[in-house]
């Protein structure tokens, strides 16, 4: 039975995130930043729940007010909650006292929340599924309560998302797991292609067989034909014995290629053949053997201008995108972020033996604000660095780097994706607007805690109210 799709708006993703995770078990949960995405998501997907987090506006809540009426004239079975300061725009409030919209006022909990959508869409019976008692078959599944809205289970690990675009990746990466056919995975370095890689063979019918990890970037190109194939005795200087390579030792398990964007045309060409026949011969000898493995083929940057530049076979590239899945760099997966830290601070205070209580909501500010060009794992290193650096049990920003609270970003593998300026006068532009979204996101945290309150905002802050009215003005944030 399909579940009921919500369609959440808010600019904060934090708790786009958390309220995800606490109602994906029963709903299919899409997320949008700007009351336009939430408009169209809602249309795109004919949702049955709308949930606004108008807490702070611009334009006097207008374009609320214009998108929410198109949407629910479309929509008249559309269940609508809206969440506002105390201080609600006119246009809001109109939206309220036309009916059928429930209104919150203030922070309110994520559980109260999901305890409005329980009310408005009660679990029918043929939700309710008895378990079942056979061995648990490694699967995509809706999650329980309080984690991501899908997850790819292996034996030893799983992947995890809150990110709709990757939701509909794992469901069809399972499909083509179950299947003896060569997949490819696209991605920046750090982002998981290697853990992803290891998860397909631990869902695959192979997964109680061999996995072999080929990082081809390390492998000298003299090497690589007798690392994959094997050798045998004599067949080249320090041959000294037969040698079986990685598609031998893999057996009937699967085999890793990483980083296949550097390969040489020479080396393609064997590839290719392993990949259409499953026959290869070891280096030096007459004999044609016959590959039982299963192939991942990974690579940090997409293979289509490799072709364009002739740097990469065509008919290699053709037949390796037929199963194509590209993994989003962090990123453009931020919703992940928040379930990342936490299961990153458990494994390290487990590592290192140091007890973590709470985590504050400045540490999650400040990793969601950072663009991540290392991926995940720069993300685990940093978190493990900051749990060394905890005192006093709670995580703070105090522990992450400088370059993380500053937003200085290093490259990324992809030279397409520019993340800082280049020179002088664009460095400084940058630095302007680093500087005033920090100032606004700043000020935006500063109300939430105050419950919007905007003589304690800007005693806390330390300036006069007439500063934080001029500064929300500036900002577009309503006052």
């Amino acid at each position: 039975m399909s579940k009921p799709i919500v369609v959440v708006c808010s600019r904060n993703p934090i708790f786009s995130s958390d309220l995800s995770m606490a109602v994906s078990e029963r709903f299919d949960v899409q997320l949008a930043d700007t009351v336009q995405r939430a408009g169209e998501l809602a249309l795109k997907h004919q949702a049955q729940a709308l949930i606004g987090d108008f807490l702070i506006v611009t334009d006097g809540g207008h374009s609320h007010e214009h998108v929410f009426t198109q949407v629910r004239q479309r929509l008249t079975d559309l269940q609508a909650l809206l969440l506002t300061s105390e201080n609600c725009p006119e246009p809001i409030e109109r939206l309220v006292a036309c009916g059928g919209v429930t209104q919150m006022r203030g922070n309110v909990a994520v559980d109260k929340i999901a305890a409005w959508l329980n009310d408005k869409f009660p679990a029918k019976v043929a939700e309710i599924e008895t378990p079942d008692s056979g061995a648990a078959k490694p699967s995509v599944s809706a999650t329980a309560p309080g984690e991501p809205q899908s997850v790819l289970h292996g034996i030893s690990r799983r992947f995890e998302t809150s990110t709709p675009q990757l939701r509909r990746m794992l469901v069809d990466l399972e499909v083509a797991a179950q299947h003896d056919v060569t997949v490819l995975l696209i991605g920046e370095t750090g982002s998981g292609k290697t853990y992803l890689a290891n998860l397909i063979h631990e869902v695959s019918p192979r997964r109680k067989e061999a996995f072999m990890h080929v990082a081809c970037g390390a492998l000298p190109s003299e090497l690589f034909e007798s690392e994959l194939f094997g050798h045998v005795k004599g067949s080249f200087t320090s041959a000294h014995a037969d040698k079986e390579g990685k598609f031998v030792a893999a057996g009937r398990g699967t085999i890793l290629l990483d980083e296949i964007d550097v390969l040489g045309p020479e080396q393609q060409v064997k590839l290719l053949r392993v990949i259409e026949t499953g026959a290869f011969e070891p280096v030096g000898s007459n004999r044609t053997m016959q590959s039982q493995a299963r192939l991942v083929v990974a690579s940090n940057l997409d293979l289509k201008p490799l072709v364009e530049k002739g740097r990469f076979r065509p008919d290699l590239y053709y037949r390796l995108n037929m199963l194509k899945f590209e993994l989003l760099p962090l990123r453009d997966r931020k919703p992940d972020i928040g379930n990342l830290v936490r299961r990153f601070v458990q494994q390290s205070a487990q590592k290192h033996n140091i007890k973590i209580d709470h985590i504050d909501e400045s540490l999650f500010a400040a990793l969601y604000a950072y663009p991540w060009p290392g991926n995940v794992r720069e993300l685990e290193n940093v978190i493990q660095r900051a749990v060394i650096y905890c005192r006093n049990g709670v995580l703070t920003a105090d522990q992450l780097p400088h370059d993380i609270l500053l937003g200085n970003a290093g490259p990324t593998n992809d030279p397409t994706v520019q993340l800082h300026s280049s020179n002088a006068a664009q460095d400084s532009a940058t630095l302007n607007r680093q500087i005033s979204l920090t100032e606004r996101d700043i000020i935006e945290q500063t109300l939430l805690k105050n419950n919007f309150s905007r003589t304690n905002t800007a005693k806390e802050l330390g300036i006069s109210r007439v500063t934080l009215y001029n500064k929300m003005k500036k900002y577009g944030m309503s006052q």
